[in-house]
């Protein structure tokens, strides 16, 4: 096959193998967290090996590191001593289903769906992320196995829970070695729009706790005097945004966005906001979730109310996930939190604050060869310029693979989109998208290997 005549219509030719692929890999419930069977999670492994085998690629390695699942790589040597190597990223590992009574259809049963532009298929991990694993596939498909740029190929099994293979990049760093790299963990802003994700912001938890009282105490008797433990946490908490919802935690940095971003109405549907509550915080909606922090308290323990005794609480703890920046550093972020709570003593009670877990952002330089190979695939896929994103949501092993390959450049594209219900019930991928997607990633291999050569590299 030869697309340089019509790419178009190569991937066209190409598009009910790679849909009937995608069926038989969303079929395979690989869930890769504790208590789920790894039996899927080798299946889906497999069943990828076959495929690459299938397509021409001769190495095939399996990366093994301690409490995780396989990870594929394999490598298709450039075809000249001049042509530039992309490593290609996607997982086969999918979230759990989550409550199967929200599904419109079994979730590891992959069902036709109709919407705007051909239609599509649901199930979980259809979109995130086994329909860029096919992508990828798909490309390698188009070029029979001999793309015009050299390949390396990285299929994780376990990135929805996480494991070490975020950090084992640098420890390996001449196997990930590459000029470019393709993250195809994203997707469009909204179908039919082609976009670029430059920016993750980071991320960081901390925990504070309050202990006032030995036990809980009568709030008749007591109450009005006796250090409430809830009422001194919320009174912390209350300090960390400003009358407006923005976030008030000196130091953490904050930017005018200037990409494109969600309308008000798209984020009110995919947050699902009703018209009659106001949006929290102030500035852009891309300053307020990508180039800006925020703070989240995503658990806090206190009796419950179905249980509640009249008493003072003695006790109260909070967890709180923080988003940054893509460019502050994690520990400086994380510090900064802290730094805060630490300072405070509601009603003269003071906190205990514990940090926890840190990862960092990441944000892309644009302006290589890769980039302009990428804005031209895009536009060539979708019909339109690309547009810049940055997502609120972190991809740790970005990071790695930066620090293994720090030249290459990092690309993230894929055949998700905003609306595709990720991590959430009745996941859907829509063909239009996955059809550009491979039509991009064909493009971007012939342009970025044209623009290499031509520029001496």
């Amino acid at each position: 096959m030869d697309p340089d005549n019509d790419l178009q219509a190569a991937v066209d030719r190409l598009m009910d193998g790679l849909t009937s692929d995608l069926e038989r890999l969303a079929a395979i419930p690989s869930v890769a967290f504790p208590g789920f069977p790894a039996g899927p999670v080798q299946e889906a492994h497999d069943l990828l090996v076959g495929l690459l085998r299938e397509v021409g690629v001769e190495r095939i390695e399996r990366i093994d590191l301690p409490d995780t699942a396989p990870v594929i790589f394999g490598e298709i040597p450039p075809p000249t001593p001049d042509a530039p190597t992309v490593l290609l990223y996607s997982h086969y590992d999918v979230q759990p289903p989550g409550d199967e009574s929200l599904w419109r259809s079994p979730p590891f049963e992959p069902t036709p769906v109709e919407e705007a532009g051909g239609g599509g298929l649901r199930a979980r991990g259809i979109a995130d992320d086994k329909s860029n694993v096919i992508a990828h596939l798909g490309m390698l498909r188009v070029f029979g196995g001999r793309p015009p740029v050299g390949v390396k190929i990285v299929f994780e099994g376990q990135e929805e829970y996480g494991s070490p293979f975020d950090g084992y990049p640098p420890t390996d760093a001449e196997r990930f070695a590459c000029d470019a790299m393709v993250i195809a963990d994203l997707g469009n802003l909204r179908p039919g729009t082609p976009t670029l994700t430059t920016g993750l912001r980071g991320a960081a938890e901390v925990t504070v706790e309050v202990r006032t009282l030995q036990e809980p105490r009568h709030s008749g008797e007591f109450g009005g005097a006796a250090p409430d433990a809830l009422l001194v946490l919320l009174k912390a908490l209350a300090t960390l945004h400003d009358v407006h919802g923005d976030v008030a935690v000196d130091g953490l940095r904050r930017e005018q966005w200037t990409g494109t971003s969600y309308t008000e109405d798209e984020f009110r549907d995919l947050a699902g906001v009703t018209d009659d509550l106001p949006l929290l915080g102030s500035g852009t909606l891309g300053e307020r979730l990508w180039s800006g922090p925020a703070i989240t308290v995503i658990g806090i323990d206190a009796p419950t109310v179905d249980g509640a005794a009249s008493a003072v609480v003695p006790y109260a703890r909070a967890k709180l996930n923080l988003r940054f920046h893509p460019k502050q550093d994690p520990v400086e972020a994380q510090e900064l939190l802290v730094r805060h709570l630490r300072a405070l003593k509601p009603f003269g009670v003071p906190l205990t604050v514990t940090p926890g877990d840190t990862g960092p952002g990441y944000e892309a330089s644009t302006g290589g060869p890769a980039y302009r190979a990428a804005r031209t695939a895009l536009k060539e896929a979708w019909g339109t310029e690309a547009s810049y994103v940055a997502t609120g949501g972190s991809i740790p092993l970005v990071n790695g693979l930066a620090q293994a390959a720090p030249d290459a450049e990092v690309l993230l594209f894929g055949a998700q989109d905003s609306m595709c219900n990720l991590h959430a019930p009745n996941e859907r991928v829509l063909f239009s998208e996955l059809r550009a997607t491979v039509v991009a990633m064909c493009a971007f291999v012939r342009e970025y290997a044209a623009d290499f050569k031509g520029a001496g590299s």
